[in-house]
């Protein structure tokens, strides 16, 4: 029995480069280098610019683990030729956000304002006072800073202030009737 996942082989792009070891899996392509640590029940075979996945026996750890190694490459795979995107909308009078160098200064209705300190790996553009655009390679680290950013200061239910994902909805709740 194998995971659906880890049967449909993984087509390499052109310019990314794959270099398979005993424990470590490096992807390098236009936009950077990812790594990611290799289970040793995963058997991986680089052949004709296709990437296999099999598991090493026939235990239910290392058919689940061969699918998750698949994902995990071909997220790295899309990451190093195109980048991930996360765009963050500013809801709320006087929020406001500015990127200066690798520090993202946001006023967010609080006293003061916060810094928040990127990653240097994740790149942060404010189109406008409301708009945060975050880019990198990797995507769960792009994911991450955009949830502790949005986490400054979630959306409330009531006026739906706050910070938002793009495309996000939010329902409001009705307040109080005398």
């Amino acid at each position: 029995m194998t995971s659906r996942v880890e049967r449909s082989p993984l087509k390499i792009p052109k310019g990314v480069e794959i270099d398979i070891q005993k424990k470590l899996i490096k992807v390098k392509g236009v936009k950077g280098t990812l790594e990611c640590p290799m289970e040793q029940d995963v058997e991986v075979v680089l052949k004709d610019s296709e990437l296999k996945f099999a598991p090493k026996g026939s235990l239910n750890f290392a058919i689940a683990i061969a699918g998750t190694l698949r994902a995990l490459v071909k997220n790295m795979i899309v990451g190093v030729s195109e980048g991930y995107t996360r765009k963050l909308v500013l809801e709320g009078v006087g929020y406001r956000a500015q990127v200066q160098g690798n520090v993202l200064n946001l006023t967010l209705g609080f006293s003061h304002p916060i810094q928040h300190i990127l990653p240097k790996e994740v790149t942060a553009e404010t189109p406008s006072q409301t708009e945060i655009i975050l880019k990198s390679s990797d995507k769960q680290l792009v994911g991450q800073v955009a949830a502790t950013i949005r986490g400054y200061r979630p959306p409330e239910c009531y006026k739906g202030k706050g910070v938002r994902y793009e495309g996000e909805v939010i329902v409001l709740k009705e307040g109080k009737k005398k």
